[in-house]
């Protein structure tokens, strides 16, 4: 419906409007002469926070963000544990519901999730890390899924940590 108001309001504006009122009234179809309609897709469902909904939908993985202290590793480290992140979220949300899809960021209709990284004020191995993935549905609706890790924890996991600890938090998904 949305379509066709917006072909004539394009088709009003290109060819102006009193050109659109007289346009030649089309001629009365016969029923010999009548063809099916086309079946149209159904529209698509809306995205819920359900199971059965996050099963089915499609993911825009946002850029990471890097929150508390930012001079615990270089710049060129920064970067690569974000790009971890952003690779190992789409991963794990793939492995949490297999038919789900990953698509770009900006992709219309897709659920945007952001990875958020909030770092210790030092690198002790008593000091935990926060993990967090804040969902945006396309409705505008929230919702976010956190975890806080020790170092330690992380560091025994060697370069599978960002893995494992996306791992713990889908498994708390619907």
């Amino acid at each position: 419906m949305k379509t066709t108001s917006l072909t004539l309001s394009l088709t009003a504006l290109l060819l102006g409007a009193p050109a659109l009122a007289q346009a030649p009234t089309p001629a009365p179809v016969t029923p010999a002469a009548a063809t099916p309609a086309p079946v149209l897709p159904a529209p698509a469902q809306p995205v819920t926070w359900s199971a059965a909904s996050l099963a089915q939908a499609s993911y825009a993985v946002q850029e990471p963000v890097w929150q508390g202290n930012t001079n615990l590793v270089s710049a060129e480290q920064r970067s690569g544990i974000l790009r971890a992140l952003k690779n190992d979220a789409a991963r794990a949300l793939k492995r949490r519901y297999p038919a789900a899809t990953i698509v770009a960021a900006g992709t219309p209709g897709a659920i945007k999730v952001t990875p958020v990284l909030t770092a210790p004020q030092a690198l002790v191995p008593w000091a935990k890390l926060s993990l967090n993935l804040n969902f945006e549905l396309p409705s505008g609706a929230a919702q976010n899924v956190g975890e806080s890790f020790g170092l330690l924890t992380l560091w025994q996991q060697g370069p599978e940590a960002a893995n494992f600890a996306y791992d713990q938090m889908v498994k708390r998904l619907p």
